[in-house]
């Protein structure tokens, strides 16, 4: 990893990390109520306290923003009403965090309560109030496909079944807290470092906001302590944190503490699973109808999408031709949800997984069978008109029966322990943008000077994924370098072009067909010189490890600095070179209303086995290994790829087995990392990662996305391994030790 060294030994640089010259601290007070007017707000108190520079409400930062152009209803801070407890309410800045915590208690703000909704379906169900005046029911979004014809294919279906299925709200809990740096200099340019996944939208954000052109705007992003989704829109600290910079005339550092990330969250939401599924006795899907209802949270962020995805993805990893979705993104006064690991599609895909586990058992078809006898085509369309090219599932499913010994151990393992799979696919990125517009999705710049290095310049932003390495790689490979001598400079708006983020496992796909792009057009420019100066055609030229060779005599040869400085003095200085990535046109989708939410350049694709030990008499569940083979396309970086592997796994063994953040009349009840209960290094089971490459003709040198596939298929295979080992199917997470007690008393009672 490039940026490893710098991480490895404490020398990296994170947003919390910088200091400028009289640079102030942030915080922000923030509601107590889950919905209420606010009938008077006095900061004047506050204001006085020595050592307080600079306050401000709602009504100085009040233009409408959201990262959806159908999505601006937030503001940074509330104006006239709060709409879950934690919304900001007033941002101040002062010398010291001491000084700023006396100014928030002398604060005075007066609330009228207003009726609070904190449950999906009763918060859509003739609300007396709205959450916001504009959305009937307290409904965000509602969608309603039918692609082929349910009715038809339940009809022929030998075997009906449908269940419903519960996923509690979880957030990222990474590392880094939110943080941010803001300052205007003597031209009144605003500077603003800041932990994202999303430079470019947050730029466009802040001039929106500000109103500022967005050429008087520089946004930097430094190292990023994680992100998993949780910073991938522009969110109201970075908004707070520039406007207090500007009216105090300081720099103004703001970093949230771990309570208020819980607040800011923007993690997978409530979300409620009805689902049918119709299949022949031989086990082949003829029908698939899905109502699933998401708790959003109070305004709409992602919602859009992560609506549209839940329903979208069905599609792309089974061969399904009668498909019905009805979602609902619903509004309540809870903090906001958006986009996390596997954006859209997780507890779907736990819903889905789990019932073609109950179907296969009631026919007696193996349950890695039954999936491969529901397997699509590379290079097709699905029924809702997604475009697969690569198609690794089929191996992936192979390779993990034989690793873990599937056929030996499926039902044969003694009582309380158990094995089972799943499946699951993610987009490498969305092929269409979430902003209109027809400019490319990655763009990059490429130079080579006197000092014969390449230098990338990207607007990528690396949030620990590997995405600059990577590139660096392309680089290099391509020109026949050592990595050594490629640089990189990412995610700064003064120097690096445009780039959407960092969101939909994009980057390696998008920007690295953009880096292959530039990197072949200057490898045109240095291989001419070298054929000049080696008296050869171009095309008979070799590039490795520095020197370029005649591939028909490899003792004629020269070095790459050779050819740079002939090139350099013959093509009229420096070279650049620039490349640039946009989607096409056959992979954005269908026509219908949403169709442009869920289709992807490319599908990965995942099959997990996961054995577990039950312990009867405390309900404890413990995994004791998972396999997991990926279809990354093509494994770039093998070992990057298999350390996405074990990342998605951790997270989702964390929302199979505990997480879940809990409330109490809208207030979180375990804000914290003691209280909120991800998985540690203890906790982890043996993971053999197994990387499967179907090649991809689209991306580069056959890769794509090796970040979020993984994911989904955990959080069912542990569910389908807890009913091998003790015959109970828990359908609502987390696969607590309370829900296997339950389940097995309920499971005695039957047989009495």
């Amino acid at each position: 990893m490039v940026d490893g060294a710098a991480k490895v030994t404490g020398k990296g640089i994170y947003t919390d990390d910088i200091r400028l010259p009289n640079m102030l601290f942030c915080k922000i007070l923030r509601s107590t109520y889950p919905h209420a007017k606010i009938l008077r707000l006095d900061t004047s108190r506050a204001e006085t306290i020595p050592g307080v520079i600079a306050a401000i409400t709602g009504k100085e930062v009040s233009e409408k923003y959201g990262i959806l152009p159908l999505g601006h209803d937030e503001t940074a801070l509330a104006v006239d009403k709060v709409r879950y407890v934690g919304e900001g309410v007033v941002a101040v800045a002062g010398t010291s965090e001491e000084i700023l915590d006396e100014a928030l208690n002398v604060i005075e703000v007066v609330y009228e309560p207003l009726p609070s909704y904190l449950e999906a379906r009763v918060s859509m169900d003739n609300p007396a109030v709205l959450i916001h005046e504009d959305k009937a029911n307290n409904i965000e979004r509602d969608y309603h496909h039918h692609f082929g014809n349910v009715e038809e294919g339940f009809a022929h279906a030998d075997y009906v079944r449908s269940d419903s299925f519960y996923c509690p709200r979880v957030t990222h809990a990474a590392m880094e807290p939110h943080s941010t740096v803001a300052h205007f200099d003597e031209t009144g340019k605003l500077t603003i470092w800041s932990s994202t996944q999303t430079p470019y939208y947050l730029h466009r954000t802040l001039a929106r906001v500000l109103g500022m052109p967005m050429a008087r705007i520089r946004v930097v992003k430094p190292l990023v302590g994680g992100g998993f989704g949780g910073k991938d829109e522009p969110l109201c600290h970075e908004i707070c944190a520039a406007a207090l910079a500007r009216k105090a005339g300081r720099p103004v550092r703001l970093t949230v503490n771990r309570e208020e990330v819980f607040y800011i969250h923007r993690g997978r939401p409530d979300q409620y699973v009805d689902i049918k599924t119709g299949v022949t006795k031989d086990g082949k899907i003829t029908a698939v109808e899905c109502k699933t209802i998401q708790d959003g949270g109070a305004f709409c962020s992602y919602g859009i999408v992560t609506i549209l995805y839940s329903g979208a993805l069905l599609g792309a990893i089974y061969d399904i031709r009668n498909m019905k979705y009805d979602g609902y993104r619903v509004l309540t006064n809870k903090p906001v949800c958006g986009a996390m690991r596997g954006h859209g599609t997780v507890n779907v895909r736990f819903a889905f997984e789990s019932q073609l586990d109950i179907i296969a058992h009631e026919l007696g078809i193996d349950p890695a069978d039954i999936r491969l006898r529901n397997l699509l085509q590379p290079n097709t369309r699905t029924v809702n008109d997604l475009r697969v090219t690569s198609y690794g599932y089929p191996e992936c499913i192979q390779k993990v029966m034989e690793h873990s010994g599937w056929r030996e151990k499926k039902g044969k393992l003694p009582y309380g322990k158990g094995i089972g799979i799943a499946g699951s696919h993610y987009v490498s990125g969305a092929a269409n943008s979430i902003i209109r517009s027809k400019m490319p999705h990655s763009n990059v710049m490429l130079k080579i000077d006197m000092d014969a290095g390449a230098t990338i310049f990207t607007g990528t932003a690396e949030i620990g994924q590997g995405s600059d390495t990577i590139q660096v790689q392309i680089v290099a490979e391509e020109l026949g370098l050592t990595v050594d001598r490629v640089r990189i400079v990412s995610a700064d708006s003064d120097l690096t072009p445009m780039d959407l983020g960092s969101y939909s496992s994009r980057v390696t796909f998008m920007a690295g067909n953009a880096c292959l792009q530039a990197a072949r057009e200057m490898k045109t420019k240095v291989n001419k010189a070298a054929a000049e100066l080696l008296q050869i055609p171009q095309e008979q030229l070799l590039n490795r490890e520095n020197f370029i060779y005649d591939r028909n005599n490899v003792d004629h040869h020269l070095s790459f600095e050779e050819a740079i400085v002939h090139a350099i003095g013959t093509q009229g200085g420096t070279l650049i070179t620039k490349g640039a990535y946009t989607p096409p046109r056959e992979a954005q989708g269908g026509k219908f209303h949403g169709a442009g939410v869920g289709p992807g350049v490319a599908y990965s694709y995942s099959a997990q086995t996961a054995e577990v030990t039950i312990d009867t008499e405390t309900g404890v569940v413990t995994v004791d290994r998972i396999v997991a083979a990926h279809d990354c396309g093509r494994a770039l970086n093998p070992l990057t790829v298999e350390g996405q592997i074990e990342g998605s796994v951790s997270m989702g063994l964390g929302q199979a087995l505990s997480e879940q953040v809990i409330f109490d009349q809208g207030l979180v009840m375990n804000p914290g990392l003691l209280e909120y209960k991800t998985p540690g290094i203890l906790d982890s089971p043996k993971i053999e990662s197994i990387i499967v490459e179907s090649a991809d003709s689209e991306g580069p040198y056959g890769a794509k996305e090796a970040g979020e596939g993984s994911l989904a298929a955990v959080i069912p295979a542990v569910g389908n391994a807890i009913f091998d080992a003790i015959g109970v199917r828990i359908t609502e997470l987390p696969f607590s030790p309370e829900k296997i007690l339950k389940a097995l008393k309920e499971k005695q009672a039957k047989k009495k």
